[in-house]
């Protein structure tokens, strides 16, 4: 999991540096991807070491449940994109959607991570 957790940190960070430059480099949450990413490395990178492993993946795993909860407001938005419908910030609603689907899929992820850990610990 440590190294999902950076390469989903470097992810982000790509994503907010394309949306951000990507606007016109007009508002700056559009770098809110970036931030977020940011902490997935540093997060990523401490699990390396076993007595943080547990702590830093459960942080992780809190801040991916933050980040999805944070851009779930983007569906309507797709959808509407979807379907053919005008939106007054199309990138904006691709890079929150890309956001949402990263930390929700990486929360599933983790999710089955905690609970498979815990079946070997009961064995």
């Amino acid at each position: 999991m440590q190294q999902l957790t950076i390469s989903l940190g470097i992810l982000l960070g790509i994503l907010g540096l394309a949306s951000y430059f990507g606007t016109g480099q007009d508002s700056i949450t559009a770098l809110i991807p970036l931030f977020f990413g940011v902490f997935f490395v540093i997060f990523g990178n401490l699990a390396k070491q076993e007595k943080l492993r547990k702590h830093m993946m459960h942080a992780a795993a809190a801040l991916a449940l933050l980040g999805a909860l944070g851009t779930v407001g983007s569906i309507p938005g797709i959808i509407d994109v979807i379907g053919g419908s005008g939106v007054s910030r199309p990138l904006a609603i691709y890079a929150q959607t890309a956001m949402f689907l990263m930390c929700l899929v990486y929360l599933i992820r983790a999710v089955k991570s905690f609970r498979d850990a815990r079946k070997s610990e009961g064995e």
